[in-house]
Formats: C-alpha cells, sequence, structure tokens
C-alpha cells in the first residue's frame, strides 16, 4: 500500500507553514471557475427536469423512466471512463464530454422550448449525457492534481466543496425563478451555456499529465481495481460511503412523506434540505482549514452522523431536532469530501487515478438506487420506522467500522 505524505503532527491544527490559495494560480483558477459554472448550471436541472417530463407526457411514472435513462449508461460505462482518462488526456475527455453534454441540453431545451417535447427524445437526451458524464467524472482527480502544487491539495478540493455547497443553495432558486418567469426549457439552455464555458476555460489551462503505457482494456481495468484491493483504507471506506449514500436514498425517499404528514408540511421539507446545504458548506470551509493527523480514520467517523437524522425521522422526533441533525451530518458530508479526494490524490499513483476514482463514483452510485427501490417496499411492508432504523444502523456501522482497518487508523499518521 502507498504511503500518505506527512501530515502535521497536531491532531486538528492549521498548517505550520502558510500555503498559497490555488485559486491565486492562473491554471486552478480556470478550471475552478469552469467546474462551478457546471455545477450551477446541474443543480437547476433536477426542478427543470421534472417540468419537462410532466409537459411531455403528464406522467409521473415517466420521470422514473428518464432519470433511469440517465443512470444505467453512467454505471455501465464509469470503468470504461476511468481508463479512457487515465489513458488519454483528463484535460481532452472533460472538454469533449462537456461539448456533449452542451448538445444533450441544447436539445432538450430546444424540444421544450418548441412547445411539442417528446419523451422519447428527451430520454435519448439523457442517455447520451449520462455516458457523457461516466467519462467526466473520473477526470475531476487528475484535473485538480494537474493543476494544483502537492502541498495545496486539501485547499483546491476545499474550494470545489464550496462551489458544489454554494450552488446547491442556490441552484434551486435559481431554477424556480427561470420556471416560472421564462420556461424550463431555458434552464435546460443555462445548462448547455455553462457546459460551453467550461469546455472554452479548459481550452487555456495546461495541466501535467503522466504518460500510461498502452494496454488491452482488460488489463487497464485490472489495474485499476489492484489499486483498489491493496489498499485496506481505500475498500473499507468505500464500503462506508457506499452505505452512506444508500442510505441518503432511503431519507429522500421516505422523509418527505414524513415531513408531509407528522412533522408539519413542505416548509419543513424545504428547511432541511437547505439546512442541509448550509451544512455542507460549512464542512467543506472546516476542511480548508483543518489538517486532521489521521484524515481518512476522521473522515469516515464524520460520516457516520448520518446515522442521526435517520433515527429520528424514524421516532419521529420534532422537526428543529431532525432538521438539526441534518444539518450535522451533511457537515461531515461536506467535509469528508475535501479530505478523502486529497488523501486519494496523494495516495493512488497519479497514471491510474482516473480509474480508481472511477470505481469509487461506481460503488457510491450503484448503492442509490438499491436504497431508492428498497425503501418504499419495507416501508409499504413494515412502515417507514424499518427501513429508516435499518439504513441508520448500516451507515453507522460501516463508517465507525472502519476504524478496524489497520490502513484506516494508520492513514497520515505514520511518521
Amino acid at each position: 500500500m502507498s504511503a500518505a505524505p506527512p501530515e502535521p503532527s497536531s491532531s486538528s491544527v492549521p498548517d505550520s507553514a502558510p500555503v498559497r490559495h490555488p485559486l491565486r494560480t492562473r491554471p486552478f483558477r480556470l478550471l475552478f471557475a469552469g467546474r462551478a459554472l457546471s455545477l450551477l448550471g446541474d443543480a437547476v436541472i433536477p426542478a427543470a427536469l421534472a417540468i419537462a417530463v410532466w409537459e411531455a407526457t403528464g406522467s409521473s411514472s415517466a420521470l422514473a423512466l428518464v432519470l433511469a435513462c440517465a443512470m444505467v449508461p453512467k454505471l455501465l460505462l464509469l470503468p470504461v471512463g476511468g481508463v479512457v482518462g487515465d489513458r488519454f488526456d483528463a484535460r481532452t475527455v472533460a472538454m469533449a464530454t462537456d461539448l456533449v453534454r452542451c448538445a444533450t441540453q441544447l436539445l432538450v431545451g430546444w424540444q421544450l422550448l418548441s412547445g411539442e417535447p417528446s419523451l422519447w427524445v428527451i430520454a435519448g437526451a439523457e442517455v447520451v449525457g449520462g455516458a457523457a458524464g461516466a467519462f467526466s467524472m473520473p477526470t475531476g482527480s487528475p484535473l485538480i492534481k494537474g493543476t494544483v502544487a502537492p502541498e495545496a491539495l486539501q485547499r483546491a478540493n476545499a474550494a470545489m466543496g464550496v462551489a458544489q455547497s454554494a450552488t446547491r443553495i442556490g441552484g434551486p432558486a435559481l431554477a424556480g425563478a427561470l420556471i416560472w418567469t421564462a420556461g424550463a426549457g431555458w434552464a435546460f439552455v443555462l445548462d448547455a451555456a455553462t457546459f460551453a464555458i467550461s469546455a472554452a476555460l479548459l481550452r487555456a489551462v495546461r495541466v501535467e499529465r503522466v504518460p500510461v503505457p498502452r494496454r488491452s482494456l482488460r488489463a487497464d481495468l485490472r489495474e485499476g481495481w489492484q489499486e483498489v484491493r491493496s489498499r485496506d483504507w481505500y475498500w473499507t471506506s468505500l464500503v462506508a460511503h457506499s452505505a452512506w449514500n444508500g442510505a441518503a436514498a432511503v431519507l429522500m425517499t421516505l422523509g418527505p412523506s414524513i415531513a408531509l404528514t407528522r412533522l408539519g408540511g413542505t416548509t419543513v421539507w424545504v428547511v432541511l434540505l437547505q439546512t442541509g446545504a448550509v451544512g455542507f458548506l460549512l464542512g467543506a470551509l472546516l476542511a480548508d482549514r483543518l489538517r486532521p493527523r489521521r484524515p481518512v480514520l476522521t473522515a469516515n467517523l464524520g460520516l457516520a452522523a448520518y446515522a442521526l437524522p435517520l433515527f429520528l425521522l424514524a421516532v419521529p422526533a420534532p422537526a428543529p431536532l431532525i432538521i438539526a441533525a441534518y444539518g450535522i451530518a451533511q457537515a461531515g458530508l461536506g467535509f469528508l469530501s475535501p479530505v478523502w479526494e486529497t488523501a486519494v490524490q496523494r495516495a493512488v499513483p497519479a497514471h491510474t487515478l482516473a480509474r480508481v476514482t472511477s470505481y469509487d463514483w461506481l460503488l457510491s452510485l450503484a448503492a442509490m438506487p438499491l436504497g431508492y427501490a428498497l425503501a418504499p417496499v419495507a416501508a409499504a411492508a413494515w412502515g417507514p420506522e424499518v427501513p429508516l432504523i435499518a439504513a441508520g444502523v448500516i451507515v453507522g456501522g460501516c463508517c465507525l467500522g472502519t476504524a478496524l482497518a489497520p490502513g484506516v487508523r494508520r492513514f497520515g499518521a505514520e511518521r
């Protein structure tokens, strides 16, 4: 297992020597601007997509079909996307996928603005967009690692986390404004524009790249999986992160009905989601300042806090307590994301980073459809309390259980 670079000896203190913020360097500043714009555009799409499908079909079940059209090719192609990200220039791959997704969003926007949207055209665009996402997602870590000095990696990842949380807060409001004033089609046009700008900014970025020997696709996939298997801190953490995503799907499936019927209505659910977005932002800001001596262990233990809102929803506890617990849980996620990404970028060889990242995304995303599918079935059979408590036990147990892995405990602590 690759050893992590030395971390500060204090358990939770800023770096002893100041590090120049990566946003002061032109390559990362351009990368950050492009990614932030894409995140903002993507944040307006969920609400707009629901409106688009309803306008096309008048059926709620059709939305599940469209979402599946985006998710299935993404899951199937993620490992291949990792190979492509390592084998070719990550910048070029990211630019190409941005342009593809720009085209698909323009197509959907044109369909809606024409007044005669077709479900099958929208679904087809989502298939192509999902496939493009499978090639785009693994490029994130190589792009950051290739534009930032090693000592500034965590600050760069934290900045990306702040951008992600900010778009989570502002995106839904922007989506509502666009839908109510101009129509859902313009939300897709906006998203297409953000992808076009992102591609243009990426073209101006210079990214350091490590050449990869040309081999068969199977050999490349095997090497990436071996990098995952050889690190107990990595694969045990992936189990925990997958459990978190499955538990999040359970909460997102059952939480709204509990909020509507037992906690006071839609306002409670909206406030809960916004509190979670603020919590994520605070967690990302904290990750920019703190350097835990055992980063993987600390981040995984913080992720276990997601069990709290699950247990409290099962009771159900008073709404303010559930909302506060969800904010704390999302702060744990906001802290984990940059800390985890930094650990992976430092410990995994650069020439396999996209493949390793693709397996990370694959396991995380695959757990969410499972949670979406099982939660309503279990709730119908035994009531919502059972799946909520089960999800809390699983996510808490898996995240806390990573402490049993020697690599998790040692990562960053060895001198």
